[in-house]
This record gives structure tokens, sequence and C-alpha cells, in this order.
């Protein structure tokens, strides 16, 4: 049959002439969408000759191979799949039978820069037609398995292809792009570079079930032709039984995703299947990265589609707080054309990201138990970061809690987590007890925990920036409320306590309301209220917060961020067993209801108040002065 010369749909042709003329700077899809096209003929195959044991096929060694020619300037990708008959080529590659063309069409001539167009360009999937962003010409030679004629298509992508019938093409199928001239070619799209192309299949298509082949770099010995290797590892672990892959190759799979040189701390496998099938296989490191909390930090989940690199950093696939997990997601059932907003939007990517971080969650929880150790590292190198979960994901804030440890007054050295500190608590105590600050050391030496270490109740001491923020959204756990002990009143008296208690606070409330009444009054500019206080045994004085005011450590942060925070004033609490309290109101109550503000009393209630903020890691509003308070009273002493 002579050729035969047909043109393009007219969508098509505008396509292709966005393709020639594209200024898309990923132009190694190409590469991708070729192989990717082979490795579903060999599936094809695979799976006709299953179903069709009178196939006359050949299928003894399935692979793809890729010959470039530097001095012809021509690339080939070649494979022995199903093929296409004369129809399919035509029906196939001279239309493109996506409803969408021509609002993708729209949008990319409204692109205003080459960032845009590059988006749009991957989200519609360029598939063969990517050929022409680095061919002038473009020749597939294909011949369908179980028949005897062949077919060649030619394109220089102007508008017109030719068909034509051939008797000697191999099965399957073969694509030669006669590449463009060097000279508008950048060193990087040399397509006929062995280490690009070696570059572009290790990227894109290593896990590829099927052989990829080509010459090696070198001419074998005495002149003779290069030895040809394979250059893909093949290796879709993922998809391997469990028992038939090693904890090496693991290791190197991970190193390779992650540009890690350490092992992995744990693998995570997953299989689903059903309504739609995906496999997983996640690696937590052993290690921070150092941009782990840097802005642009990129996750390290790849996605792939049937064994097909789709994309690095899929952000669909897992929050935040988990971006330092790295693996393989590969769906079969999405198309290999997606975007992120795409996947965004998509009801499978949503189910599986919710059952991938429901997966990663339990494994660190089984690793509490199974691997102390492990969990340990894991927790010192990722606990900061998991702990912002606690603010993003309330679907599994639960699960969060159960994995998280802290410091605490229990334990001197190590960690403990809520589900032990709700185990040890005492009878009758209602409330889970924490303190934040920025070290352990402040705290513990904190007018704060006075009471609850003389009470013998347990703290929980947190020091990381986060725990400022997420303490404000959580109120409790296993039916436990969360309570800071720099917050609120604190009643620590057992029942039996109690009674007692009431009766000698009532007493104190009316010997210390004329002074309370005065302090208030004096500090009002700075303070909401001075009271008595019931969490003070040694200290004279504290500053608290009122139970539902922020921290002064979270105010700052927020003003760090540069948002507009009112001044929040704060409670001055006084410890009536205190020698130094005791006489400021023997000395309040001698000089009357309505003493001069500018005598000593003043002056020693304005250095209480100064002690109480220093104490608590404040700031002075004026330190000047009240270090010449504090030396001219020292001086009496003397």
């Amino acid at each position: 049959m002579p050729a035969e010369t047909f043109e393009f749909q007219v969508e098509a042709r505008q396509l292709l002439q966005m393709m020639i003329h594209s200024i898309y700077s990923n132009k190694d899809v190409f590469l991708r969408e070729l192989i990717s096209n082979s490795s579903d003929a060999l599936d094809k195959l695979r799976l006709e000759t299953l179903r069709d044991d009178t196939l006359q096929a050949d299928t003894s060694d399935l692979h793809i191979s890729i010959e470039a020619d530097k001095e012809k300037r021509t690339l080939t990708v070649r494979d022995n799949g199903i093929g296409m008959s004369h129809d399919e080529v035509v029906q196939l590659i001279g239309t493109i039978a996506n409803s969408g063309t021509a609002k993708f069409l729209r949008e990319l001539k409204e692109a205003k820069d080459a960032a845009a167009s590059e988006e749009l360009i991957g989200q519609f999937g360029v598939g063969f037609y990517a050929s022409f962003m680095v061919a002038d010409e473009v020749t597939l030679v294909t011949r369908r398995a179980g028949e005897s004629q062949g077919t060649r298509w030619n394109s220089d992508g102007e508008g017109t292809y030719t068909v034509e019938s051939v008797d000697d093409a191999p099965q399957g199928t073969s694509v030669t792009l006669r590449l463009k001239p060097e000279d508008t070619e950048d060193q990087l799209f040399d397509y006929t570079s062995p280490w690009k192309l070696r570059e572009i299949v290790k990227r894109y298509s290593d896990f590829i079930t099927w052989p990829i082949r080509m010459a090696a770099a070198a001419p074998g010995e005495d002149g003779a032709e290069p030895a040809v290797e394979t250059v893909n590892s093949m290796k879709a672990l993922w998809a391997r039984s469990k028992d038939s892959v090693t904890a090496e190759e693991y290791s190197e799979l991970y190193k390779h995703i992650s540009h890690d040189w350490t092992d992995p701390l744990e693998t995570i496998r997953m299989q689903a299947e059903g309504t739609f099938e995906y496999q997983a296989l996640l690696f937590l490191p052993s290690h921070a990265p150092q941009d782990l909390f840097m802005q642009g930090h990129k996750r390290g989940v790849q996605l792939y589609v049937k064994r097909v690199f789709i994309m690095d950093d899929c952000e669909a696939l897992m929050p935040t707080y988990l971006r330092f997990v790295k693996g393989v997601v590969d769906a079969q059932d999405l198309s290999l054309n997606v975007s992120r907003e795409i996947l965004q939007q998509d009801r499978q990517i949503e189910m599986m990201r919710r059952r991938l971080v429901k997966k990663v969650l339990s494994t660190v929880k089984e690793m509490m138990s199974a691997s102390p150790e492990n969990y340990r590292t894991f927790w010192k190198e990722f606990g900061r970061v998991l702990k912002e979960g606690l603010l993003q994901d309330f679907e599994n804030r639960d699960a969060l809690l159960e994995v998280s440890s802290f410091a605490s007054t229990q334990d001197e050295e190590g960690l403990t987590t809520l589900r032990s500190y709700v185990d040890r608590m005492k009878e009758g105590q209602d409330q889970i007890y924490f303190m934040t600050g920025e070290s352990r050391a402040a705290m513990e030496s904190s007018p704060h925990m006075e009471a609850f270490r003389a009470k013998g109740l347990e703290v929980l001491l947190l020091t990381d920036p986060v725990d400022e923020v997420w303490v404000q959204s959580v109120p409790e756990f296993d039916g436990k409320q969360l309570q800071s002990i720099a917050k609120g009143e604190v009643d620590l008296d057992s029942d039996e306590e109690k009674e007692k208690a009431e009766a000698e606070r009532e007493q104190r409330q009316q010997e210390y309301a004329g002074l309370l009444a005065w302090m208030t009054e004096q500090l009002g500019d700075s303070l909401k209220e001075v009271r008595l206080s019931s969490r003070l045994t040694v200290s004279p004085a504290c500053i608290v917060s009122d139970t539902h005011d922020v921290t002064p450590a979270l105010e700052n942060m927020y003003r760090a961020m540069g948002e507009e925070v009112p001044h929040i004033k704060r409670i001055l609490e006084l410890n009536p067993s205190h020698a130094l309290i005791s006489s400021l109101r023997k000395a309040h109550a001698a000089l009357g209801s309505e003493p001069d503000a500018g005598t000593e009393l003043a002056e020693t209630a304005e250095l209480v108040h100064g002690l109480a903020l220093l104490s608590d890691g404040g700031e002075l509003s004026d330190p000047a002065r009240f270090s010449r308070l504090m030396a001219d009273r020292l001086e009496r002493t003397l």
C-alpha cells in the first residue's frame, strides 16, 4: 500500500505547534512518555498472551531499548510489545481524544510566562506529542503481535503525517526522533549523550518492570560494538513480596530517594486493594535534614503511576507535619497526566493520604513498645515537627497525643508519654499538669513548681516553641484536662484538706484584703490583679496568667511574626506564709489605708513585683530603677 498523507486534527495541530515552539523547560519528559508507552505495550502483550494462547507472539525476551546516533542526531526508543495495527496508528497518533483539549489550549495561550506554560503542559500530559519538543521529525514503525503487516508513521509536526504499510517491521513499536540541530540545544539537552539518557531513565523510569537497554558509553575490546547494558534497576520493591526483599535493598532504595547516606530508622509497607489500588513503601529517617524547619523544605514522598515516576515532593500525599517521611506511592488507577492542582482535589488521593498518615502514626506507636531505642531516636529528631500536627490534623489528634513524649519532673533524664503520666496520676487527680518554658532548669526552679513539688505531683516540662501554641488548642487527653501550672488558680488540696484550707483561706483573705486592694491600685498600670497564692511554699510572689490568656512567650512569638497582639496584663500572686509578705501586710496596716505612694512601702511593693517578674523569666519595664531601689534597700541592711 502506498503512503497516505493525512492532516492532523485541528486541535492536535495547534498542540503540535506549541510543542515545537515550546518554552517548556523540562523537555526530558518526552523520554519518560515514550518509555511509559513501551512499558504499557509490553504489559498488554503479556496480558494478551495469557488471555489468548493462540496468539503468535514472541515473548522470550521482552524489553525496551534506547539507541542514540550522535553523528546522525537520531534517538530511537524500541520495544517488542503488543504493537499497533494500521487503523490504531491512524486513530491513536493522528487525533487527541480528550475532551479537555480545547480548554487546555485556551489556557496555554493565555499563560503569561514560562512557569505558567510549563505547569499547564505538565497538567495536560503531552504523551507521544512531547517528542516534537526535541525533534524536527518523528518516525514510528510498528507491527501488532499476531499480524504480518507493519505500519510506518512519519511527520515533521507541521500539520500533516504519512502512513504506509511495511513488510519487514519487527513485532512491537519503534519511535525514531531526528533531533533538532545541536547548536539550538543546551548541553543539558543533548539527547544523544549516554550519561544524559541514563540520568533521565534513572530519574523517571528506574522501577519500570521491563529491562531498559542501551549501548555502553565506551566501545568493546578490539573496536567491537559497544556492549549493551540494562540501565534501569527494575527493582520496584513495593511490588515484590515482603519476604523477597532484603533489608539492604530497602536501604539502597531509601538512599536513592532521600540522598541520605545513613540507613532508615523504620520501613513501612502498604498495599491497598478494592475500589482503587495502590502500593506504598515509606521510610522514617534516622536523623532530621538540616532544612527541616526552613521555608520551602520539600516533602519526601514520590508519586508513581504503574511504576512510572510522576513527581517528587507530592504534597497531596503527606501533611506538612510528616514532611520528613520519605518513600514511594505507586497508584494503579490514576492517569499519568496529573498535576499538583488535580491531585489536591482527587478523592482517591485524599483517601490514600488519610490511610498513609494513619499507617505512619500507628508504626510510630508500635515502635514505642517494639523498639524503644528507635522511638527515642525518632522523637529526638522529629518530635518537634510531629507536634505541629496537633494544630493541623484534628482527625488524628488523639493518635498524635498517644505517640508524643515529654520531659517530666518524674524523670530527670528520660521522657514520658501522656498515657504513662495518666497511669501514674495520684488518686483524686483529674488534671494533667504542665509548664512551658525555655529550658528544663528554668522551669524546675520556677516558683510555680513549689506547691506541686511539695505535693509530689508530676508536671510535664514543655520546652519546644510549638508547645506554647498547641497546648492552647488541645483541651484534654483521655478525659483528663491539660492544665498549665502558670495559669489560672490552683487548688491541690485533697477532699480531707479542703474544709480546713477553706477556713484558713477566708481568714487570710480578710487579713490581706487591704494590702491586695492597695497593691492592685499601686501596680495597676502593669497588672490585672494582686491576689493570694495557693501555689507558693517558698517564694514570696509569682506572676501568673489568667485562665484563658496567652502566655508571654506566645505573645512574643506572635509579635516576632509581625502580628499585632495587645499587651495582656497578668496577675501577681503573693505567698501569705512568706515573712516578706507578712511584714508588708503589717506595715501597710500600720500606715493606714492611703499611705504616700513614694514611701518605702510602695517601693517594697514595686520590688516584690520586679522579683516575681524576674523569677518568671520576664522583663522589667525599668531595669535601672529596679537596680537602684534594690541597691538602696541592700545598703540599709548593712
